[in-house]
């Protein structure tokens, strides 16, 4: 964090001052009881940080757009899930890049490339919370008047209708809808409500669809209405552990705009790691091809291809947990080189608080990717995800803030 500006901020911080945020979170996003914990601090990202991470942000996308990258990514997606329809010259909507902050050897703040998605993140929730910290920020003695949570000189006017044009485009409202799996229990109905309340658009559970023909409709004021535009939020990784029939088939050639295209969840993804060659990105394998074996497995961390919110990642990796993956697995599993994270905040106590931060972008039909906001999640446990935080302060879901000249 800015060393001046995070002094101010401990002199002045106060259970109040948090709790202010936390309500006006609840107020703000109709959400009274947060399924995760919101943390006590912003991150107030310093101006060489930032443009280190966009610049970062930017490279990695122009390599992962190549069409080596894309083309492997496409032969990694599921027969079974395998959406018509794909257009890999239109290319995802939504693209978010994740990097931990690090220090480099001369001490400087600098992002590691963590994992990367072709799938919506909270474009709805981030902008209120960044609001928030920035009113909350700017109320304190000494703290600048104005901050942001936005990139590419974007204002909340501009950002709103960047996001407008990328979710709904020139479509019907009634027929766009946002769509997830059992949306009352899932940890991002803040964002769910932002998305209403900044696009109009209302979300609905996949399980309440209805398929007529090559069409589907959804509830709306106790009547079926058609659906032409989806902006979709079901995690596949949900979807197989819990084992839910939808009302039609993945494969089913649908007459709608699917916002992003399922299959980009798949092509763009830990899948996509190893091939992005980059100063910011550390070294990554397939487990399947890991060879030599290593000698030290306590530098390497293993994840699974496909999970989300940290399931299924091993911190502490030893010899006997790899062999217990059988061989023809192996595929299905990334090891990588263990990233240092920086004690980049520090807590009231002095412990040192880990940032990792997600910069993400936009894409409209027919415009290039515009990186437009960030999230940013602190912890302080072995994993990032508030999952692997419970029980501690200083933690939790945040947004990266910089005060605007």
């Amino acid at each position: 964090m800015d060393r001046s500006l995070r002094e101010i901020f401990s002199a002045r911080y106060s259970e109040t001052l948090y709790r202010r945020v936390c309500t006006l979170m609840e107020e703000r996003l109709e959400e009274p009881e947060f399924g995760f914990r919101l943390a006590e601090v912003p991150f107030i990202v310093p101006d060489d940080l930032r443009a280190r991470l966009e610049t970062a942000a930017r490279e990695i996308l122009a390599i992962i757009r190549r069409p080596d990258v894309v083309a492997s990514g496409v032969a990694a997606v599921p027969e079974c899930y395998r959406v018509p329809g794909l257009d890999i010259s239109a290319e995802p909507e939504f693209v978010a890049i994740d990097f931990a902050v690090t220090r480099d050897a001369e001490g400087n703040l600098v992002p590691r490339l963590i994992e990367l998605q072709g799938f919506p993140s909270l474009y709805g929730m981030q902008l209120i919370q960044g609001e928030i910290w920035g009113e909350v920020l700017a109320s304190i003695p000494g703290m600048p008047a104005s901050w942001t949570p936005l990139f590419s000189g974007l204002d909340r006017e501009r950002y709103v209708d960047l996001l407008r044009r990328t979710v709904v485009a020139d479509a019907d409202l009634d027929e766009t809808i946002l769509l997830d799996l059992h949306p009352e229990e899932q940890k991002t109905r803040p964002d769910f409500h932002a998305t209403r309340r900044l696009l109009g658009v209302r979300t609905v559970d996949a399980r309440s669809l209805v398929k007529e023909r090559r069409g589907l409709l959804a509830p709306k004021d106790g009547k079926l209405v058609p659906v032409r535009r989806i902006y979709n939020r079901i995690v596949f990784d949900e979807l197989e552990r819990k084992s839910v029939r939808l009302p039609f088939d993945w494969r089913d050639d649908l007459d709608v705009t699917w916002v992003c295209h399922p299959d980009w969840y798949w092509i763009w993804s830990k899948h996509t790691l190893p091939r992005v060659e980059h100063p910011a990105a550390p070294w990554t394998r397939l487990l399947a091809d890991v060879d030599p074996i290593p000698s030290d497995w306590s530098r390497f961390i293993l994840k699974p291809l496909f999970s989300f919110a940290g399931t299924g990642v091993n911190p502490d990796l030893t010899g006997d947990a790899v062999a217990m993956i059988p061989p023809e697995e192996r595929s299905e599993w990334i090891l990588q080189e263990k990233v240092d994270y920086a004690p980049a905040l520090a807590a009231p106590d002095g412990t040192g608080v880990k940032a990792e931060i997600r910069m993400m972008f936009l894409k409209p039909d027919g415009e290039d990717y515009t990186l437009a906001i960030n999230l940013t999640r602190l912890s302080r446990g072995k994993i990032h995800g508030v999952d692997h935080n419970k029980g501690l302060a200083w933690v939790g879901s945040s947004v990266g803030v910089w005060p605007v000249p």
